[in-house]
This record gives C-alpha cells, structure tokens and sequence, in this order.
C-alpha cells in the first residue's frame, strides 16, 4: 500500500505545504469519524485533472464500516463519483443524493472539500453505512454535531487549529475516552458518562452541565498537579488547541481542547478526556524498576572491584611467580566483568554500546606491566548494542584473547614491538569478530582441541556454550601472527 507522499509526488502537483496540511488534517481524523459514525476516505486531485487518487482511509471506532475492503491507492476518474467533482470543483460541502449500495449495504456519501490557503487541494469522503440506523441519542446527536462543526472548519481551511502549536501527545484522549462540549464562555453543554465519571474520580458530586470548567478544575485539582492558570484557562476553556495533564494525588488525567469554528467565530469548543492513572503508576513503576536495576548493576560492579583489588593485594604477597601471575589473569577477569557492569549502570535499558567496553578492555589488559609500552590495541568496525547477557560473555572472550596475545606472542624482554587489531562485522543476525596480532604466531602442532590453557578453555567454553556460537584458532592469512575468530550469533 502505497503512502501519502508517494501518491501525492506520483500523481498530484500538490507541494510540501499542501502535504504537511493533509498529515495534520489525517494526524486527527480518527477523531472526525469517530464523531461522524462513519469511514473517512482522503481523495488527492489527479495532476492531468483526470480523476481522484485515495491517499488515506480511517475507519470509525464508534460504529460499523462502510468500507470493508481498502481503497489507498485506487483511482476514480472524473465522472463516476458526482459528490467528488462536485466538492472539488463548488469547493463546498456536497450531501445531495441517494445512498449508494455496497454488498448489500446502503451508505450514505458526503464530500468534503479540504481547503489551505483560500486553495481546494483535496477533497475528504465521509462515508456512513445506514444498516441498521435509529433514532440518535442525546451523546450521538452531539458527536454528529461536533462532526458537522470539524469539517465545516475543514471546508473553510480553519482546521487543524493553530497546528502549530499543537502538542504531540503519546496519550492523547480518544472520543469513547470521555467528550465534553463547552461553549464560547467556557461552560459545559454537553458531557458524555465517560467524561462526567473522569470528573467523579477527581472528586466532583455533581453534574456538569452548565459549569465552567476551568473553574471546576481549578476547585477539584491543586496547583501543583495542574498547568499555569494562562494554559489552564485557554485548554480547559475551549480556546487553545492543546493538550495538558492534571490531576490529583490519585488520579491523572490528559485534556485535550480543540476550538470550534466552523465559520470562523469562535462557538466553543470540543474537549476529550483520558484517565491515564494506571499508565502514569505503570510509567512510575518502570522507572523505579529502571533505577534498582541500575543500582544493582552499580553494586555488582563495585563488589567485582573489591574483590579485584583484594586478588591484587594477594598476588603482591606472593613471591612464586606462576601463583603471582595466576592471581593477575583472575584480576583481570574480574576487571573486564566489572567493566560491563559499570556500563550497564549507566543505561536505560538492558542493552549496551560495547565499543567502548571493548575498548577499555583491550587498554586494560595491554597496560598492565611494560606490556603497554610495547603493544597498542585497535579497533575497526562497530559492535553497536548487545543484550547484557551476550556482552558479559563477549567481554570476557576478548579479555582472554587479547591477553593471550600479549603474553604468548611477543617477547617479554621489551625489545619487540606490536599490534592488535581487532575487526568487527555485524551481519543478519551474527556478529564476527577477529583478534589478530602480529607476534610469533602459534606453535608448531598446536590443536586447539587437546589444548590445556585455562585462557582458550574459557575463551571455547564461553563461545560455544554461552554464546551458541563458533571460535577458531589459526595463522594470519598472509602475515605474521595469529588470528582468533570468533562468530556469534545476536538478537
């Protein structure tokens, strides 16, 4: 299917003003057919003045379809829709005719004629399936009413309102939330049972008919839990198109105003309400949740380095090298855990950036002794974000790759100079990984299967077994050294 900028640049001469116009007008229009009973079809004039192209389609939420199947992306020529011409070319609202019949199915067409700057630039469809239509009721009559006001706005190019300075918000009332009429006083005329029960929870016994709202709002929720009086007044009196939050200790609320004026004087406005209560103690507890793991994090890392520096205290003490040299590998292991944790107390989620793990850890281990003088460490390509669980392992795997460099490769009598290179490459779904070094290279008959090094022992365990993924151990093609190739897979 086809988008609106792909059928507007395809077929329409419409420019990026008209387009941004149309977006704010459909950003909204689940509130018109909601309002309206009925399926909204967006027509886009054809470049040649051939026909209509359908750029957008809503159905309602409040009622049946009268569009079961979806119409983005067909065209009808000039000609076979009368209603459509008609709007197009009167640039007004067009409801003469009998129903049309679809699968058996009458539905009533009216055209609406989307104006922008004194100019018709498409025209909207409003569609009302007739099956099965009673008497309205008094919350019906006055959705249909508001409907009649919003596209009289549309037709007149006074809608969106003040799009400018209208906020996104994530969880913007809808029209079953809760809907309110106010008039160009600020006071209620009409208030659906969703919106008077919002009002109960606030703390309100009454009924709201007749009430000014704002001065309500102002009795019912206290000032810290409300927006400036300027904004309080302008939304909850029907006069800026915006959205705010109020509430109590208990409850949260979000507002949304949207003026009416069909023919350019202000009559009052529409305000839609949403009870957001539970996604506000949701939203309180995933933050919560957030920051102890955070701190958890935070404490791991620094119990790790507390044991770090106690096996650094203990291999001081000790005079046999083989023991002394065994407690630094362990320092450094516990170093490269540590490292992890520490990043993952400072995210919001999860996951974490390893390029800078994998840095610090291959400067960790290249530091410690003259090593650091004698080899550097480099890195090409991203690891982009991994799961902790996967970056725990991996941080480990390099550690005791690059390490093995350093101590296996190159002399330790500080007259050889080298570097590790480490190459990365993501790919559908796996991430591949080279250690490569330019020292000594393995020895002769080395298999990595009847190898008793503790360091590859770790390095095998945790790729084939924690990550699930594939090392291999070989020469550096065409080059001096040896090359660690690890392949995982991710996500």
């Amino acid at each position: 299917m086809a988008s609106l900028n792909e059928l507007v640049r395809l077929h329409t001469d419409l420019d990026d003003a008209d387009i941004a116009w149309l977006q704010l007008i459909m950003a909204d229009w689940q509130i018109i057919a909601d309002l309206s009973f009925a399926d909204l079809v967006l027509w886009l004039p054809d470049r040649q003045d051939t026909g209509f192209w359908a750029g957008g389609q809503m159905r309602p939420t409040t009622g049946p379809t009268a569009l079961v199947d979806d119409v983005v992306g067909t065209f009808v020529p000039r000609g076979r829709k009368v209603l459509l011409d008609q709007a197009w070319e009167h640039g007004r609202l067009v409801r003469e005719g009998d129903p049309e019949w679809r699968d058996d199915v009458p539905v009533r067409v009216e055209t609406i004629p989307v104006r922008r700057d004194e100019r018709v630039i498409a025209v909207i469809a409003r569609n009302t399936n007739l099956l099965g239509v009673r008497t309205p009721s008094r919350l019906e009559l006055s959705y249909l009413q508001t409907a009649a006001d919003l596209t009289q706005m549309i037709a007149h190019g006074f809608f969106p309102p003040g799009a400018a300075q209208r906020s996104d918000h994530a969880d913007s009332p809808r029209v079953g939330d809760g809907f309110l009429r106010v008039d160009a006083t600020g006071r209620v005329t009409y208030a659906s049972p969703n919106a008077l029960s919002v009002y109960r929870r606030l703390g309100l016994s009454g009924d709201l008919d007749g009430v000014a709202l704002a001065d309500l709002t102002r009795e019912l929720v206290p000032p810290r839990r409300r927006p400036d009086e300027e904004a309080l007044s302008a939304v909850l009196g029907g006069r800026a198109p915006r959205d705010t939050e109020i509430g109590t200790e208990e409850v949260s609320l979000i507002v949304r105003s949207i003026p009416l004026r069909p023919h350019g004087d202000h009559i009052g406005a529409l305000v839609l309400l949403r009870d957001v209560t539970d996604l506000r103690r949701r939203d309180r507890e995933l933050v919560t949740k957030d920051a102890t793991i955070r701190e958890i994090h935070h404490r791991v890392k620094n119990n790790l380095q507390t044991v770090a520096a106690l096996l650094r205290l203990q291999a001081r003490r000790i005079d046999e090298p083989a023991a002394k040299a065994a407690l630094d590998e362990a320092v450094r292991r516990v170093g490269s855990i540590a490292i992890v944790h520490e990043t993952l107390s400072q995210a919001l989620s999860e996951r974490v950036a390893f390029d800078e793990i994998a840095d610090r850890l291959g400067q960790m281990v290249t530091d410690v002794g003259s090593s650091g003088e004698r080899v550097r460490t480099r890195r090409t390509g991203s690891f982009g974000e991994l799961a902790s669980e996967t970056a725990t392992a991996l941080a480990m795997v390099l550690t005791e790759a690059v390490q093995n460099a350093v101590e296996h490769g190159y002399r330790d009598d500080g007259t050889e100079t080298g570097e590790i290179v480490v190459t990365v490459r993501r790919l559908v779904g796996r991430l591949h990984v080279t250690i490569d070094d330019d020292g000594a290279g393995l020895p002769e008959g080395f298999d990595l299967d009847t190898s008793t090094h503790l360091g590859l022992s770790i390095v095998r365990t945790l790729v084939e077994s924690e990550l699930g993924g594939q090392l291999e151990l070989g020469a550096v093609p065409h080059a001096r050294g040896t090359r660690v190739s690890v392949d995982v897979p991710i996500d």
